[in-house]
């Protein structure tokens, strides 16, 4: 496989969880072929000092890449920034790019299929984003991968002719919905999508990645996925920017390379459905999401 796409690792104050992260990227089969830049944030405040020292001093010594680049920022631009300035400064220098964050674990085989993904749809313009995570999803006899519409942010990536399109823009995103598209978005409501983008609008959060679902969601666009996840997120520690201690979306990472790709560009129905059993499912009855959120304020307050 020639002409790999850069990976972009998103690092900020977690040493643990960025060793890890590295430790899994540097097994993957293509690792020695790829290059690597890592993109680290400057402190926000002078108690994270020490710990985003501790990263970079451990990333100024990473080995088994082609090449290892750290671009460090001398002031805190926030995660959302971080990912749209680092990725958009890649797809413009290289066409394409492979996205990890510092809590992601991979398969071996998670670089070989983003580069193969990106050689084959390279010129497909409808799709426009590769996940490598999924749900655990117990419906038999999906396909290795298929198209979906929205888009997973654990493990990503995408081409320059795709994200030109990404649009930062909340209220040029939402004035293009009606009911029907929010509730398509949305999964058919079994996804907090929308809400999402509402919080985003109200300052309530500063997500990158809902906007570009947005964004890919507005142009009919599609996301390939594969059935057995090849990321294994461990950020639900309460560590994270966005993160909570969950075990919902803890899966089982498959060590098989995938072999199989679908050759129709359209969204893959009984993937959506199983997709959205799934979401229903975790939702839970009102006694098991009341329990969740008692546990959820218990972590962060208790």
């Amino acid at each position: 496989m020639q002409n790999l796409a850069p990976i972009a690792l998103f690092v900020y104050n977690r040493p643990d969880h960025t060793r890890r992260t590295l430790s899994y990227l540097q097994k993957n089969v293509l690792a020695e072929e790829s290059r690597l830049y890592i993109f680290s944030d400057g402190a926000k405040t002078d108690a994270d000092n020490a710990k985003v020292d501790e990263v970079r001093q451990l990333a100024e010594h990473v080995t088994g890449f082609k090449s290892v680049r750290l671009i460090r920022r001398e002031q805190n631009v926030g995660l959302a920034n971080s990912i749209i300035n680092g990725v958009t400064q890649l797809v413009n220098e290289y066409g394409k790019v492979i996205v990890f964050e510092d809590d992601l674990l991979s398969s071996p085989f998670t670089l070989d299929y983003f580069n193969e993904a990106l050689d084959r749809y390279a010129d497909q313009d409808q799709v426009m984003h590769i996940g490598a995570y999924m749900y655990d999803l117990k419906t038999p006899n999906l396909p290795q991968t298929f198209f979906y519409r929205a888009a997973t942010s654990w493990g990503w990536a995408t081409w320059a002719r795709a994200w030109r399109y990404f649009e930062p823009d909340i209220d040029k995103l939402m004035q293009q919905f009606d009911a029907g598209k929010v509730h398509q978005f949305s999964i058919e409501s079994t996804m907090n999508f929308w809400k999402q983008m509402m919080e985003f609008k109200s300052g309530k959060n500063n997500s990158w990645a809902i906007r570009w679902y947005a964004s890919i969601f507005l142009r009919a666009g599609l996301t390939l996925n594969p059935s057995q996840s090849l990321i294994q997120n461990i950020g639900h520690d309460g560590t994270g920017v966005h993160s909570n201690n969950e075990d919902i979306y803890q899966v089982n990472m498959t060590r098989q390379p995938v072999t199989q790709y679908p050759a129709v560009i359209q969204e893959d129905a009984v993937a959506y459905q199983a997709i959205k059993q799934f979401l229903k499912k975790r939702k839970g009855n009102l006694w098991q999401r009341g329990v969740r959120f008692v546990v959820k304020i218990k972590t962060k307050y208790w």
